[in-house]
């Protein structure tokens, strides 16, 4: 995608296979969607950047200044070399995802989508745990979940999301971010979730943790304190507040509890595609002192992994001037299944 500052629309240019896609798609007018050369795709010395080199030349741009995305998931090395190989007076440089950033506050059309998004996503995580119980294979929830995301709420379907489920059973919540296998859903078993819903490709994600069985005290002692932690936490996302403020106030609670994160505890998030739904901005973290706006959307990833069994009870919400609202209404605590 190409972005002007003084042209009206942007140019898309891609594969010419899927021009007619962008058509459909897109209001994007006709003489700004251009293909590349078939011949192109994976090419061993050819690049379709030889060609996007072609066509900035055509628009009288070679010899501007163009940012890039450097750490874009689809900007690889080998663009950048054709680019820059194509553009010899042109100066390249990092604009450090400034689109990223100027789509960080929402507009109120798309907090409908977000809203949806998140409709969606409680009634996904709801099926999850209706699914979960003793003896049922993993994938047979995450079958669930796939189902209810596409199906979506009151009409308004789902898309794929920029993530798949994840699921984590016994050991595994000492760690975020594993997959389902066949294994059966045992006894005296504690698990975490964290799924999430798009609406026209508006991201709610949300995590929450289950026991089936009797839980240990540890167990529900972390998960109280977590609970406790987000709850204090939303109250401070006001617009004037910092990143770092909204995670200083998190931090407290588990310090005063005995425990600590390392990690951020949140991140932007909005309109995204694979293979990430956070928006690549904001974090709730130390050092991070972007200010809260009135419909900045996070999502306060509250895991907190120990060595042994980990927990988390997380929220995506959007920044109001009441603090953080929350776009999920999911059971918040220890979901414990007999």
């Amino acid at each position: 995608m190409l972005v002007h500052l003084n042209e009206d629309a942007p140019i898309w240019f891609g594969r010419a296979q899927d021009a007619k896609a962008a058509h459909i798609t897109t209001d994007i007018p006709a003489h700004n969607i251009v293909g590349y050369s078939e011949p192109l795709i994976h090419h061993p010395v050819g690049h379709p950047f030889d060609e996007l080199a072609d066509l900035i030349k055509q628009r009288g741009w070679s010899s501007h200044r163009i940012g890039v995305e450097f750490d874009a998931h689809y900007y690889t090395a080998r663009c950048h070399h054709h680019l820059v190989k194509g553009l010899p007076n042109a100066t390249v440089s990092d604009c450090h995802e400034l689109v990223n950033w100027a789509r960080l506050v929402k507009s109120e059309a798309e907090l409908v989508y977000m809203r949806e998004a998140g409709e969606i996503c409680t009634a996904t995580m709801n099926r999850a745990i209706e699914k979960i119980a003793l003896g049922v294979p993993q994938y047979e929830v995450i079958a669930d979940v796939y189902h209810a995301q596409i199906m979506g709420v009151n009409g308004k379907f789902g898309d794929y999301t920029s993530l798949c489920p994840l699921i984590q059973v016994g050991e595994g919540t000492s760690t975020p971010h594993l997959t389902w296998t066949d294994d059966l859903i045992p006894n005296d078993s504690l698990l975490m979730m964290e799924l999430g819903a798009a609406r026209r490709h508006y991201h709610a994600p949300l995590t929450r943790t289950i026991y089936v069985g009797k839980p240990p005290s540890e167990v529900v002692d972390l998960a109280q304190v977590i609970v406790e932690g987000v709850d204090a936490a939303l109250e401070t996302a006001q617009p004037g507040a910092t990143c770092e403020q909204v995670e200083e106030v998190w931090q407290r609670v588990l310090n005063r509890n005995g425990y600590k994160k390392e990690s951020r505890v949140g991140y932007s998030i909005g309109l995204n595609y694979p293979p990430d739904w956070g928006e690549r901005t904001a974090s709730l973290r130390p050092g991070d002192t972007t200010e809260l706006t009135e419909g900045m959307c996070f999502h306060f990833q509250s895991g907190v992994w120990l060595d042994n069994f980990g927990a988390a009870v997380s929220e995506p919400f959007v920044v109001t001037r009441n603090g953080g609202q929350r776009l999920c209404d999911v059971h918040r605590g220890l979901v414990v299944i007999d």
